[in-house]
């Protein structure tokens, strides 16, 4: 049905419409047409056809199908608890921090002009608000204000929510608001994307429409512009930086575009204008190498030096590799060691040790993955550095400044594991504190949450862990409220839990859920940077000594520590380092046989003598054969064996020296036959 002297009011727009621009600027319609429209939207359920231009239309009809009426002024508007915004600020800390400076900046220009700089999140709630005192307070009668909702499905069609649903930048001016209380502002607003292409808020200037200025439009998405590349920056900070220009001369200004590669090479990230020049967009970051989704061969591109490449679509774009500044992960509880050359001082230069080649690619697997949200399995010896791991990829990773919650399954007793992982309501139970507790799981909101031995979480645990994990939600004990959840997952295990899906005693379906990448750590004795694990655990302990750190280790000393079998993998190595630092004079920096305690130091002479035909030569993989294999564990067992006697059967006291837990000694000598 056409309006009725649609074509004698109103100029109808033709029949066939060009695609909408990429952003909504231009303003056809007189506030007389604008309310025309609705009066016939609110009489026929329908935005009249040619009325009003295609994107405004889409927006009201969205905002008619949401049951807003354009005209009730008792509709409340929609405004979250302080708590919730207290929640919601902290969920969005690293977003604020990074937008704040630019909004100051923003607001320094229009001081005085009547206007409001605003900062929403991904759902339209507004975080924080600069702007001059008297427009403020109009404002605040609409409740354009912290706290405040304004998605389309709120507060019908706005700049904010329509930027939100449109996920581009728009004007909304004075009637094209859906909600006449709404039609004095006129408001420009611009999406700001993370550098994995998904939708991290909305940045908006508001003002009163009798004071539009076009230049906002071009103003407010400058900004958005500025904060999406400090948000950029932030995330990547250790990766490998693409700049992008089409002029030389505009690398490393304002405007360019920046491309985030991870060491082996796959775009992890982009920014708006970069996403736009090579055709990225939020399915294709991540999923491939830059030669793989843009033909551009970074391999070919020195560090430093300007470049013309070809682009898709054979686009004029200059590019420049940002020299590497990502640090090596080391496992040894250290990010550095000191050369041989270092004089003997607690604030000597540090160099980075060398990665074992394994752990490396570990750790590169790991973190692509986990910037998609897909779980990791970290799998591995007691004492190989699990936990080392996982906080390296959180450290790493988008949710950095937000809680690492580590949980150990196996040294939780069987009656409390579920509480501290769920939380409860108060009284839910005998001994329950009075106040509650929020369980492990929802501490870990936003953050990371790391189960350390999953392997002995017990069956009926198994199904609540499951549970949360399909409906991002927990329930507390002795609760009937679920609360939302959102934290990204990572587990370890010694057990082989394939073999432990056979025997019934671990769930398969869970199995599936935690195994989105399982990782494998070596243990000690089959590391190849073991001298480097050596020195930097030295280099840690001397810093936390307040010592001057040590120099040099003695030849034979060094050739036999690297034999030994190390049952307890790095705690056992950082529990014999520890105390032979503090058996060190303060004025040594060599360590040396003497420095030893008896009992390791009979274990270590043992694993120094020549290699036989049945030994591994040193540098070669200590588990090739059979029959090394066989080896290696006879000199386990009697490592074990030994530091047992040498405590006279303290079992607590062998498994503190041997930096394992009592239940992985016990494990041992039960498979000894002990």
């Amino acid at each position: 049905m056409s309006p009725p002297l649609a074509g004698a009011i109103l100029p109808r727009l033709p029949l066939t419409y060009h695609p909408p621009m990429p952003q909504r600027l231009v303003h056809h319609q007189s506030a007389t047409e604008l309310q025309q429209a609705r009066r016939w939207m609110l009489e026929h359920g329908e935005v009249p056809q040619g009325m009003v231009d295609e994107a405004l239309s889409r927006s009201w009809q969205r905002s008619h199908h949401a049951g807003l009426s354009p005209i009730d002024l008792a509709t409340e508007q929609p405004v979250c608890s302080a708590p919730d915004l207290r929640i919601a600020l902290d969920r969005q800390h690293d977003f604020l921090a990074h937008a704040r400076p630019v909004m100051e900046f923003v607001f320094d220009q229009m001081r005085g002009s009547g206007n409001l700089v605003v900062l929403s999140d991904s759902r339209g709630l507004l975080l924080h608000s600069l702007g001059d005192t008297d427009f403020m307070s109009r404002a605040d009668r609409v409740s354009l204000r912290p706290g405040a909702l304004w998605h389309e499905a709120d507060r019908g069609t706005n700049a904010i929510g329509t930027a939100l649903a449109d996920q581009r930048p728009v004007v909304i001016h004075g009637a094209e608001h859906y909600l006449e209380r709404n039609s004095f502002l006129t408001c420009s607003a611009a999406p700001v994307l993370t550098s994995a292409g998904r939708l991290q808020g909305v940045l908006d200037i508001s003002g009163d429409q009798r004071a539009h200025h076009p230049h906002t439009f071009a103003l407010v998405r400058s900004a958005a512009r500025m904060i999406e590349d400090r948000l950029f920056h932030a995330r990547h900070s250790r990766d490998q930086i693409l700049r992008l220009h089409h002029l030389a001369e505009g690398l490393g200004a304002v405007g360019e575009g920046l491309i985030a590669l991870s060491d082996d090479g796959w775009v992890v990230g982009a920014n708006a204008l970069a996403q736009q020049w090579l055709g990225l967009d939020e399915s294709r970051i991540g999923a491939g190498t830059l030669d793989q989704l843009t033909g551009i061969q970074s391999r070919l591109m020195p560090p430093g030096k300007v470049m013309r490449l070809h682009t898709p679509g054979d686009r004029p774009l200059f590019g420049r590799m940002d020299p590497r500044q990502r640090p090596v992960l080391n496992l040894s509880g250290s990010a550095v060691r000191r050369t041989s050359a270092t004089p003997p001082t607690s604030t000597a230069p540090a160099r980075a040790p060398e990665q074992d080649p394994r752990l490396q690619e570990a750790l590169i697997r790991a973190r692509r993955v986990q910037a998609q949200g897909i779980a990791v399995l970290v799998q591995g010896e007691s004492g190989s550095g699990k936990e080392v791991f996982a906080r390296a990829l959180h450290a790493e990773g988008e949710r950095a400044h937000k809680p690492f919650v580590a949980v150990n399954c196996a040294a939780l007793p069987e009656t409390l594991i579920e509480a501290e992982l769920f939380g409860y309501v108060g009284g839910a139970f005998t001994g329950a504190r009075r106040e509650g507790s929020p369980g492990r799981i929802r501490e870990a909101d936003g953050g990371t949450l790391f189960l350390d031995e999953i392997g002995d979480m017990p069956l009926a645990l198994q199904a609540r862990l499951l549970r949360v994990l399909q409906d991002k939600v927990v329930m507390p004990l002795g609760g009937s409220k679920p609360q939302p959840v959102d934290f990204v997952l990572v587990c370890a295990t010694h057990h082989k839990l394939r073999e432990a899906i056979a025997a019934g005693t671990f769930r398969e379906d869970l199995y599936y859920r935690l195994n989105g990448l399982t990782v494998t750590l070596p243990a000690l004795r089959e590391r190849q940077d073991f001298e480097g694990v050596v020195l930097g655990m030295l280099d840690q302990l001397a810093s936390d000594m307040k010592r001057a750190p040590v120099q040099a280790i003695h030849p034979g000393l060094m050739a036999a520590m690297s034999r030994y079998p190390w049952p307890g993998n790095l705690r056992q190595l950082h529990s014999l380092l520890r105390t032979v630092c503090a058996l060190l004079d303060p004025d040594e920096h060599t360590l040396d046989w003497h420095h030893l305690p008896e009992d390791m130091a009979q274990d270590l002479r043992a694993a120094r003598e020549p290699a036989s035909a049945t030994s591994p030569l040193p540098g070669s993989p200590m588990l090739a054969t059979p029959v090394a294999e066989a080896n290696l564990r006879r000199l386990s067992d009697q490592a074990i064996q030994q530091v047992i006697d040498a405590t006279q059967g303290n079992m607590s006291e062998a498994a503190r020296r041997l930096g394992i837990s009592r239940n992985t000694l016990y494990r041992r000598l039960k498979q000894a036959g002990a």
